[in-house]
């Protein structure tokens, strides 16, 4: 037990409920601490073990003045969340687990999840069909695909079922019997089955498109599901939430928080790490949270702590008024650009100040949703009035309540607005003045270039000018004004540069935040009735985060209204965010490239770098969804909304925006009236009752997972292959060849691609040996629970730049024979000659979103160690929770100043009393010897690096 024990109180209000009353226990050092410190202080206390949590971690926390920077912390995190792509590879190693455990002799029913874990299904909802979607389309992913004319002509498939016979809406165009997806028992009750709002349970008015999503998503991922489900039956711990409840984010927050836990009596504060880099929305409800790998929120999983540099926090201070124009993603853009300017990556931000109380929960929790953008760990708000009123409608009951707020006042987490109470110390304090707010769009190909809408015109021209790069498009003054007309449905359009061909209402950061969603419905409303429309080339689509935002939108009555500017519901799940849309239509296309056209999406999601959307789409604008709908009617983004007219009304008169734009108090009244606290209570049954298809979903209950050797998307990993009672000391790394030379800023997207799988590809190999059409490949991101398919696509990126072939080439050289073939395939011909590789690399390797599958792969392939010059930090502790060796240059040297070419053979002796950060050397076949550092930060890191890994660690406290 913990050496804390003596702190153990009982809460006044509720003396039944007991809880560590850490704010005795640390005195004045505790009431100056950031509050989001004090959470990783209670944490530290209650899971105190002397091994993995020690008493000295526990102190070093509480001096978090003088320590920030300089230790390192254990934290044990209350639960996990896992959204589908990368819970599958977590909840296959457990399987997998399961299996290695019995054959070493071991009991496979004592591995569990050591901590809740709450798993979501949504990352799959491809638009697989939109008002105007292509049937087979080639690039589901956008930009991942060569022409169709050079690809290799692919064996058709040996039985082709029936095309399907056309259920409601669908006329024979949905595919369902194309893939073999007409038998089964979910097609029988689909075919009429009206769609009912989730809250009312009302037929919502004809957005057939989500049925058909819905049917394509159980079709296409069925064994998934259907692995998930023997999951949550077997495990401890795991609950699933099923397809279609909404996405990851929304979930997350609207159904999963606890803020305090309550277990047996005993209280702590709810504290989360998640595989969605969005985890940290949560921080908007004062739960301290975010996104971690995949290997790592397995690691906490298994009952390890996470490992974290006793972090700065930044106090942003909020203060003023918000201006009447402005968004919420107004005030989350700016607040995000001051903090970017701020640097506070690596770091924790708390909010404080008079202008916090301002900020909805909705706002609060947008803004710490954008942490990845600005590089900060988590943005805390900590619990306050705001938010307790927040969780009533929510649905929290009063004892809950009572409970929560007392409790939080009794270990100072609760934040006050009165000034008399003191603000805690911060390492540097950034401020923000809510009245100079002004809106703004982000583009066209980063989400921290902002541009105030009022200077979108002449931003636009500029970037048209300047020479390619972050902005610039470098487009010949003399082409500049070039318009290319188009036939469509049967009539001319004329398209040019800034034209709006893609304009998507996603409710990915303001899921939560209906007044915005709100705000694009009541745009709509009015622009519909003053006769405005939305030409039909323009690829429009509205995917609401949750079932709620629909609610919200067809009880306000305005559904219809951005149906009508063909802003149809596509399903509730991250689609366009992800690089998922359908592509645009053939004529638009071939007008976009023949002309040199610089065209636009315009879309309310968080991502928009170039060619994310659709690979002829070269500038995306993060706009706020009523401007989403605003350029979409404009229909070019080279417009100034003050001084000219969004179009013609049906009086022939212009309609300028600032006629159609709704007031703050018309959103606020609409607001008032259709959003109700029984959402939440309809959200929570909706997630008791669970959906129709996935409770009819059949799965083994079998202890240990019953794999099928057919299937191409569940594989027992061999991970576990050398399980044995003790751990085997590092093996010395003999002439190993190197597999891949990269440059600096490797992002973890070449390493381990998420999008289509390319038809020339070695993963597409695989999956045609195995019988499937390139309509079946699905994405990599969907496969990620079979190994063959995510070792095939490591380093699949058809952008990787290999030093070998000098140019972009998912391609090396297998220096042996001399041969230049697919990554995979030289590593495999190493494999088979029992060489050993390694990867040189330059600057910041891994950056990017963490992938699991980026340490796990290059691990498959038989990497034993990446030599770089520097690396992401997630990354380098992915690489070691793998089992690989991240090395080091010294600084200043690098593979250019130490004369290497890459096609000698390198050797690496590990010595058994291996310390963090210590002086290997290497020697190469030319007879070189140069030093490079280990970069295992603490003894922790040793042990995981000399188990081979953190699964086989603990894999072997099972033994």
């Amino acid at each position: 037990g913990s050496p804390y024990q003596p702190a153990i109180e009982a809460l006044e209000s509720h003396p039944e409920k007991k809880f560590y009353n850490v704010s005795n226990l640390g005195g004045a050092k505790y009431d100056t601490l950031p509050y989001s410190i004090r959470v990783l202080f209670e944490s530290s206390v209650r899971n105190c073990d002397g091994f993995l949590v020690k008493e000295t971690d526990a102190m070093n926390i509480l001096d978090w003045k003088t320590k920030q920077n300089r230790v390192e912390v254990p934290f044990c995190p209350a639960r996990v969340v896992l959204q589908d792509f990368t819970g599958i590879p977590a909840m296959v190693d457990f399987a997998a687990m399961r299996e290695a455990v019995r054959n070493a002799g071991g009991d496979p029913v004592k591995v569990n999840p050591a901590c809740p874990a709450d798993l979501t299904v949504d990352h799959s909802l491809q638009i697989d069909f939109s008002k105007c979607a292509i049937q087979n389309a080639p690039t589901p992913g956008g930009g991942e695909q060569k022409p169709l004319s050079r690809l290799s002509p692919l064996k058709p498939p040996l039985r082709k079922p029936p095309p399907c016979r056309g259920h409601s809406g669908c006329r024979g165009s949905c595919g369902a019997g194309e893939a073999g997806r007409s038998s089964g028992p979910f097609s029988a009750q689909i075919e009429n089955t009206p769609i009912l709002c989730p809250f009312h349970l009302q037929p919502v008015p004809e957005p057939e498109t989500v049925l058909k999503n819905q049917e394509m998503e159980f079709g296409r991922n069925r064994e998934r599901l259907q692995f998930f489900k023997w999951s949550s039956k077997v495990f401890e711990n795991i609950s699933i939430i099923p397809p279609e409840t909404g996405t990851a984010h929304q979930v997350n927050l609207e159904y999963l928080s606890r803020v305090v836990f309550d277990v047996k009596n005993f209280l702590h504060p709810d504290s989360v790490v998640g595989t969605d880099s969005h985890t940290t929305m949560v921080n908007g409800l004062g739960i301290l949270g975010w996104g971690v790998g995949g290997i790592e929120t397995e690691a906490v999983m298994l009952g390890m702590p996470l490992t974290l540099t006793l972090p700065e926090v930044v106090g942003c201070e909020l203060t003023g008024t918000v201006s009447p124009f402005a968004t919420s993603i107004d005030i989350v853009l700016s607040i995000t650009k001051h903090l970017r300017q701020a640097d506070v990556a690596g770091k924790f931000v708390e909010f404080f100040g008079s202008g916090v109380s301002q900020l909805s929960i909705a706002d609060r929790t947008t803004i710490a949703n954008m942490c990845p953008e600005y590089g900060a760990i988590l943005s805390f708000f900590p619990v306050d009035n705001v938010t307790l009123k927040h969780l009533k409608h929510a649905g929290f009951d009063k004892a809950k309540l009572e409970v929560t707020e007392a409790y939080l006042k009794a270990v100072k987490l609760f934040r006050n607005d009165e000034s008399s109470s003191r603000e805690p110390e911060y390492s540097q304090v950034v401020q923000v003045r809510l009245s100079s707010i002004i809106p703004y769009v982000s583009g066209p190909k980063r989400s921290q270039d902002r541009v105030a809408v009022n200077n979108m015109k002449s931003d636009f021209q500029a970037c048209l000018n300047e020479k390619s790069g972050v902005k610039g498009f470098q487009i010949a003054a003399e082409k500049q004004n070039d318009v290319v007309p188009v036939q469509y449905e049967g009539n001319e359009y004329k398209l040019s540069h800034g034209c709006v061909v893609i304009a998507a209402v996603i409710s990915c950061t303001n899921n939560c935040n209906p007044s915005v969603m709100l705000a694009a419905g009541l745009l709509a409303k009015k622009a519909v009735e003053a006769g405005l429309v939305v030409k039909p080339y323009i690829r429009t689509s509205l995917s609401p985060g949750s079932g709620m935002v629909t609610h919200y939108l067809s009880s306000s009555g305005v559904l219809p209204y951005l149906s009508k500017l063909g802003f149809e519901v596509v399903g509730y799940g991250c689609s366009t965010c992800v690089g998922n849309t359908a592509p645009l239509p053939e004529a638009i296309r071939n007008a976009i490239k023949q002309g040199d056209i610089i065209a636009c999406g315009v879309l309310s999601g968080t991502k928009n770098f170039e060619g994310c959307l659709c690979d002829c789409v070269r500038a995306n604008y993060l706009a706020s969804p009523p401007l989403v709908v605003a350029y979409a009617i404009a229909g070019t983004v080279q417009i100034d909304f003050d001084m000219e007219p969004l179009g013609t009304g049906s009086n022939g008169k212009s309609i300028y925006l600032r006629d159609i734009w709704p007031t703050r108090q018309e959103l606020h009244t609409v607001e008032e009236e259709c959003v109700i606290s029984s959402m939440f209570k309809e959200l929570k049954e909706k997630m008791e009752k669970g959906n129709k298809r996935w409770n009819l979903l059949e799965a083994p209950e079998s202890t240990l997972f019953p794999w099928d050797l057919k299937s191409t998307y569940i594989r027992c990993p061999s991970f576990f292959d050398k399980l044995a009672k003790e751990a085997v000391p590092p093996q010395a790394v003999e002439n190993a060849h190197v597999l891949l030379f990269l440059g600096d800023s490797v992002t973890t997207d070449h390493i381990s691609p998420a999008g289509s799988i390319a038809r020339s590809s070695a993963a597409a190999k695989y999956l045609t040996s195995k019988g499937l059409t390139p309509r079946e490949f699905n994405s990599y991101g969907a496969r990620r629970g079979n190994d063959a398919v995510m070792t095939r696509g490591t380093f699949a990126n058809i952008k990787l730049m290999n030093k070998f072939i000098g140019k972009p080439a998912p391609k090396t050289v297998h220096f042996p024979s001399g041969q230049t073939l697919d990554v995979f395939e030289a590593a495999e011909l190493y494999q088979k000659e029992g060489i050993p590789v390694i990867i040189l690399a330059g600057k910041k390797y891994g950056l990017g979103s963490s992938r699991d599958w980026a340490a796990k792969g290059p691990f498959l392939l038989g990497v034993k160690a990446v030599l770089a010059e520097s690396y992401e930090k997630v990354h380098r502790s992915q690489l070691i929770g793998i089992g690989i060796a991240p090395l080091q240059f010294r600084p200043g040297e690098n593979p250019s100043t130490l004369g290497l070419t890459g096609r000698e053979q390198f050797s690496i002796l590990f010595p058994p009393d291996l310390s963090p950060r210590m002086t290997l050397d290497i020697k190469t076949s030319t007879g070189k010897v140069f030093s490079v550092i280990a970069l295992f930060e603490n003894n922790m890191e040793i042990t995981l690096y000399k188990n081979g890994g953190s699964l086989n660690f603990v894999a072997r406290r099972f033994l």
